[in-house]
């Protein structure tokens, strides 16, 4: 934890770059467009600062819409809503872009303390590369994403370490931080199925219980479980101001795969097509089709698969499958930011995957990370593009290469810290999934 926040000291030494100074009339740093693509220093909380209303402090969604066009108004936010009550929070008596990222950095802390603390607990000095990772450095205060990996960890914490309570009872708990995870950036929410099948299972191996006496009431409680919690937190929103609530759900509905989004659909357009060719609306129909049918067809796969790792000796790897569903969602989705890179290490971490893998992702990461701003500058600035241009599509193609390939290592994969296996029961130890 301590080499953990000194991590996150550097992460926002990194972002505050772009930040304090001289500062415009709308709050705006100066020295933010003037460096942040260049310099590398771009975060989203600086940038959300002006557009989303945080600037006027409006609570977000309850008089929120979305134009036409596609902009969002009144206060609505592309995020869901507790990602959108985190926003308002770390702007509470901010006046500038300066502040609102120096607040948001000591909202978000926390959650990345916390996820080292229990990424030790179950991976030991594994958990070292959440602490110390390029990565956190990169993205910690990129967005908001350290409350929603805090919850996708916290459930794997709770089945493996409350082993003092029953499989169902932990299911039903983890069911619920997934949940929330899925109100803060939705992928939690994938998780939900395989866990569902864990408690199904009982976490037991195939041969200790019959079929006949799967814990159906139990995978069935742990489902409303989640989608009760969805409902409740949701519901407040949708009752105050339908429209802004819908209005995050639209919005990401319209983004198109453009070369802001870093995905393998943009840069397989321009693989395809030419580097000068224009995607056209076509291309975007058929992107909106394909993504999530390839997306779909991957969650499938993996349950499938995990299905079959369901064995007389192992009990159904539910860790393994989420994440393989995770590397599913982020390999196909239209939109691949890079502080999704955040999301994966904390299974890079508690499954036994080669270092020599992980070491390539880092490698991945900082070239579509730390390239694609360069290469953004460089188009501002005239200058020629081929060599950023060709370090980004390195670092997009070697990590669609590697999501393939880890989707079916995870599956494989041994949870690091074989004492603590998820157990049916407490004090019952299981062979590693």
């Amino acid at each position: 934890m301590l080499l953990c926040g000194l991590t996150l000291a550097l992460a926002y030494a990194n972002k505050a770059r772009c930040a304090g100074g001289a500062i415009d009339e709308s709050g705006r740093s100066l020295v933010f467009d003037e460096r942040k693509d260049s310099d590398v220093c771009y975060s989203d909380i600086q940038f959300l600062w002006l557009g989303r209303d945080i600037d006027n402090h409006v609570f977000p969604y309850i008089n929120g819409a979305i134009t036409e066009d596609g902009a969002l108004t009144g206060g609505a936010v592309e995020y869901p809503v507790l990602s959108g009550v985190l926003m308002w929070v770390g702007a509470i008596g901010a006046d500038n872009d300066a502040d609102f990222l120096w607040q948001s950095a000591l909202l978000l802390t926390p959650f990345a303390l916390l996820t080292a603390w229990m990424l030790a607990r179950l991976a030991g000095p594994a958990a070292l590369l959440w602490a110390i990772g390029p990565p956190l450095v990169f993205y910690a205060f990129h967005n908001w994403e350290l409350p929603v990996v805090c919850t996708a960890v916290a459930a794997v914490y709770v089945m493996t370490m409350w082993t003092g309570l029953s499989v169902r009872t932990r299911g039903i708990t983890a069911a619920v931080l997934l949940a929330l995870g899925f109100c803060l950036k939705l992928y939690p929410g994938i998780f939900v199925l395989p866990l569902a099948v864990f408690v199904l299972t009982e976490g037991t191996p195939r041969d200790r219980r019959p079929l006949r006496e799967l814990d159906v009431a139990g995978a069935a409680q742990t489902l409303l479980a989640a989608m009760g919690t969805v409902a409740a937190v949701n519901l407040p929103f949708v009752l105050a101001g339908v429209e802004g609530w819908r209005a995050s759900i639209t919005f990401q509905q319209l983004r198109q795969a453009d070369i802001t989004t870093n995905s393998i659909w943009y840069w397989g357009h321009q693989l395809i097509f030419g580097r000068s060719a224009q995607t056209s609306q076509t291309w975007h129909d058929a992107v909106a089709i394909a993504s999530p049918a390839l997306i779909f067809g991957g969650f499938a796969l993996a349950m499938w698969l995990g299905w079959r790792r369901w064995t007389p000796s192992s009990a159904y790897p539910w860790v393994g499958v989420s994440a393989a569903m995770l590397a599913a969602f982020m390999l196909f989705h239209k939109v691949h930011s890079p502080q999704y890179t955040l999301w994966i290490i904390p299974f890079l971490v508690l499954l036994e995957v080669p270092w020599s893998l992980v070491a390539a992702y880092l490698v991945a990461d900082a070239a579509v990370g730390v390239g694609v701003f360069r290469y953004f500058a460089a188009m501002g600035e005239g200058e020629g593009v081929e060599l950023m241009e060709g370090i980004v599509q390195f670092g997009v193609w070697l990590r669609t290469a590697l999501l393939i390939t880890l989707f079916f290592l995870f599956l494989r994969a041994r949870v690091r810290g074989g004492h603590l296996e998820p157990s049916a029961a407490p004090g019952r130890r299981l062979q590693p999934a």
